[in-house]
């Protein structure tokens, strides 16, 4: 299962991590995803949406 919400589609973002020398090497920050239970079409549906998503729908309410 890929890390990416199921309602708008993000996914994990990359970069690099930085020591005090200026090392780098690669580095993911992934999607906070949450289990949850939306009404779509007028139909409970389970989901996997990132936790910004959930709180951007319980706003909407």
């Amino acid at each position: 299962m890929s890390r990416k919400d199921q309602l708008t589609g993000r996914g994990p973002m990359s970069g690099n991590n930085r020591s005090h020398a200026l090392n780098s090497s690669r580095r993911r920050w992934n999607v906070n995803l949450q289990k949850a239970t939306i009404l779509i079409d007028g139909k409970p549906t389970k989901v996997r949406v990132s936790a910004r998503t959930l709180k951007t729908l319980r706003k909407a309410g």
